[in-house]
């Protein structure tokens, strides 16, 4: 398992070792020991799946407020995303900067996405799967989006006429929000 570093503070990729044969293939999807070695101290508590049927659906940019924070391992079992992260964490070095990566089925590549962090993907096939660990349990009350068009984040989902949900079109701006996380 090769465990990277991105632009953003906090946010690693992960590259799993996979193993195959004429049966098929195997890999570690999560260590809790690598994980903390490569500095990820994070215990999770709720997996979570999400299926999005058309291509150019964008789902985000989301996250939960304090108390109920949320740290996120995200990956793709079918299909293709790229699955975005922003800080939005005050005091961070690496405030609204922003990364991008491509999550499919074939590479089995992973996002980690600390707390203090929009977490939003754009679909770039049919029938695609999303699977996610998160560090705190879903909280109704502290659920949140912000606009995934957001000029001041200014994320390039390329897609000019996306696949929205009510929630996600409806969202505010992020300076209009009550998201507030310091790092």
């Amino acid at each position: 398992m090769k465990i990277t570093r991105t632009e953003i503070e906090g946010v690693y990729l992960i590259e799993p070792q996979v193993f195959g044969d004429n049966r098929g293939w195997f890999y570690e999807s999560y260590s809790f020991e690598k994980f903390k070695e490569a500095g990820i101290d994070t215990v999770f508590v709720q997996d979570n799946r999400s299926y999005s049927s058309v291509k150019g659906t964008i789902r985000g940019l989301h996250c939960q407020k304090n108390p109920h924070s949320q740290a996120k391992l995200v990956s793709c079992p079918r299909g293709e995303i790229i699955d975005v992260a922003v800080d939005i964490r005050k005091g961070s070095p690496t405030y609204l900067k922003k990364v991008a990566v491509k999550l499919t089925e074939e590479n089995k590549c992973m996002l980690y996405i600390p707390k203090g962090c929009l977490h939003g993907f754009v679909t770039l096939t049919e029938d695609v799967e999303l699977s996610y660990k998160v560090d705190d349990f879903y909280s109704p009350a502290d659920d949140r989006s912000v606009r995934f068009d957001d000029p001041e984040l200014g994320v390039d989902w390329g897609v000019t006429d996306p696949i929205l949900s009510e929630k996600d079109k409806n969202a505010p701006l992020y300076k209009d929000s009550d998201v507030d996380f310091t790092y």
